[in-house]
This record gives C-alpha cells, structure tokens and sequence, in this order.
C-alpha cells in the first residue's frame, strides 16, 4: 500500500503527521511519500520536497515562485508514472495542490482531499475542479460538509484534528509555571507562520504592544514564532526600535503561548482554530497589498476572516484589514485588546462565546476517523488494481 500525500502549509504540515501516525498504528507496512514538512518525515513519510517552505498567500507572493510550482508539478507527474501510488491525499493548498489533483487522475490514482480549500469562502466557481478531480472531501467543519454536498461532491464530515491534537499533545508544564505571573495580563502575539506574514504584520504588532503597556503598565507580551529565522526578525526589529517593553520571544510554543494568554493580537489563519480550542479571545490582524485585496475583494464571498467568527456566523473575534495606511488597524488592535483587559467581565463573554462554538465543532476523534476512511479507500484501490 502506497499512499502519496501533497501539503503545503505549516499548519497541514501537523495535521498530515498525525494522520500518518495514525494509518502506521493501523497498517504498519503502509508506504507514504509525498511533499510536505518537517513533522511528516518525522512521522515515516518520505518527503519529495519540502514544499511547507514555499507557503504564500497573496498574487505579488505567489508570481516569483510559479516556475518552481510548475517544476514541482511535472516531477509529480513523474513520479506517479514511474511509481503509482495507489491513493493520494491533498490537504489545503489548493492553487498547486489542484495540478497534483489532475496529474494523479491522468494516472488512474484515486484522489481524497482532506481538509479541503474553503470554496464557501472564495471563488466558489472552483468547484468543478473538485468535481472533476477528487473523488472525496474529508472536511474539518459541518457547515462545509453541508456546503460541499449541495455542490454535489462526494463528502464526509470527520472533524478538524485541532482537537485531536489539543487533547494528545499536553503542554509544557516548566515552561507554562515559568512564564505564568499574577503581577500582571498576559497578552499573547501571534504574528503568523508564512514569512511575508512575519514581516508585514509584525511592526504594526510592535506598535500596538508599546501603546497598551503605555495603559496598562504590568502587561507582559509572550511571542510565538513558528520559524527561528522569523523570531529572529521579530527580535531584530524589537531591539532596532529602540523600545523597552516586557516582551519575550519563542519558537514552538504556541500552544503554551495561546494558553497562558489572557487575550491575544493574531494574524488571520489556521491558529484561530487553536484559539478557539482554548477559549483564549484574540483579536485578529490581517495586513494586504492594494493588488491582493483588490482581487479578494472580487473573489472572497464570506464577511469574517477567522474561523470562528465564520462557524458562528457572528463577529465574536474583533477583525482589522490593513490595506494602505496601518494607524487604523493599529488603533483598532489595540483598542479590542485594552477593552479586554480593562473589562474583565467582557473579556469573561468572549471566552464563554467561544466555548459555545468549541462544543459544536470541537468533538476529538477527527484524524482516527479520516484514517479509517482512507485506509477503506487504499484497500479498493488496491483489490482494483490487482483485479485489473
């Protein structure tokens, strides 16, 4: 049994790992090669390339690395030809993970996409390329199960593995007694996992944590960096400030970060789902060039930029848009996270909203139900092909 698996961003990165852990604890023989990350070649997958490390978002981040998607492209092709998998999952990506769609069905090799591309949320029109290259969606969230179906795709609802691993991966206890303190809030700063995040978001973050210590002086900043490069950015930035803030700077503790903030300042993404799972309110950051928000304003169909605002279908986290001038999403940031913290009885609101949204998505058992349905897939494909 050969499964080959296409992901491209940090955060697929560690749900692909765990699902593989999962199939291996089923099916120890399986084989499992593909692009992806770091956590999926510790987890026994043989990695192509590393593709986690070419995550953008945005046009003017995506035209200078076409070519490269496009050599990447056509060495899948051949690998597909020259070695037949006998299944292969996507997870997210969907601008490459599209072409890797249709080059494994040019060989026969069936296709399930595993926490699919949010369609619901932009270009909807792209559903005839589900339609016409996937065989089944194993979507993260009911609504889009429910979306997917009146598409007429072939879907089932598992789950989103955040849960799974909120619930299997326990904190780092040293570090949570550390960095825990009564003398003041903690306010956690997630300036995102793709570098061109990093660096568009994080100085106005800086901003934002100079003017809340300005009101409220005992608030101490914990930093989450998905990347040691890009805390280094983020440190070198802090220190050319010239700033004196009580800000620390971390890489690989996010969860820890996330838990130990009373509230925290994010950049729009998957993390908003960490979020949720613990409870901790958060106001969202997204920073955009005139030419991508031009063309999301063309393309996106949904009114949230996290995902529980969208679950909710309701403005539970505060979200700021920064195109052009950046003094009203500074404000804006700061302003949510003030409130916050001088109202601990709103700050007590966000967090029982959140728990609300948590007990109706947030069922653990996600990834153990993805890796019996693809392991149910592996075994026809297998029994046609030696049928065949």
């Amino acid at each position: 049994m050969h499964v080959f698996f296409s992901v491209g961003e940090p955060s697929g990165d560690q749900h692909a790992a765990l699902l593989l852990e999962e199939l291996r604890r089923r099916r120890p023989e399986i084989r499992v090669s593909g692009y992806g990350g770091p956590r999926m070649e510790q987890a026994g997958c043989q990695i192509l390339f590393p593709l986690t490390t070419m995550a953008v978002m945005g046009i003017m981040a995506v035209v200078p690395k076409i070519w490269e998607f496009y050599k990447l492209v056509l060495k899948a092709r051949e690998y597909f030809a020259r070695h037949k998998p006998d299944l292969v999952v996507l997870i997210d990506f969907p601008g490459f993970n599209w072409w890797i769609a249709r080059a494994a069905k040019k060989q026969g090799i069936p296709v399930v996409y595993y926490l699919p591309p949010q369609l619901w949320a932009w270009a909807p029109w792209r559903i005839r390329k589900v339609r016409k290259y996937v065989d089944l969606v194993l979507s993260g969230l009911p609504f889009e199960a429910e979306w997917y179906a009146l598409k007429q795709v072939p879907v089932l609802y598992v789950g989103h593995p955040f849960f799974d691993e909120v619930s299997q991966h326990p904190l780092d206890e040293s570090f949570m007694r550390e960095w825990r303190t009564e003398r003041g809030p903690t306010v956690a700063l997630l300036p995102g996992s793709r570098g061109h995040e990093v660096t568009g978001n994080w100085p106005l973050m800086l901003e934002a944590a100079r003017r809340l210590t300005e009101r409220h002086p005992q608030v101490q900043f914990l930093v989450a960096n998905y990347k040691e490069s890009q805390r280094q950015f983020c440190q070198d930035l802090y220190r050319k400030s010239g700033l004196r803030l009580p800000i620390s700077f971390f890489v690989g503790k996010t969860p820890e970060i996330i838990q130990l903030g009373d509230c925290a300042l994010m950049v729009s993404g998957s993390v908003s789902l960490e979020m949720l799972a613990r409870g901790t309110p958060a106001t969202v950051l997204y920073r955009a060039g005139w030419l991508t928000y031009l063309v999301g304003k063309m393309l996106v169909t949904i009114k949230h930029l996290s995902l529980p605002n969208l679950i909710a279908n309701r403005k539970i986290l505060p979200e700021h848009l920064s195109v052009g001038r950046t003094e009203p999403a500074i404000a804006g940031v700061t302003a949510d996270l003030d409130r916050w913290l001088s109202h601990p009885e709103t700050l007590a609101e966000t967090r029982m909203e959140l728990a609300a949204i948590r007990r109706q998505v947030g069922a653990v058992g996600a990834t153990g139900r993805a890796a019996e349905v693809i392991l149910s897939r592996l075994t026809d494909a297998v029994a046609k092909q030696r049928a065949a």
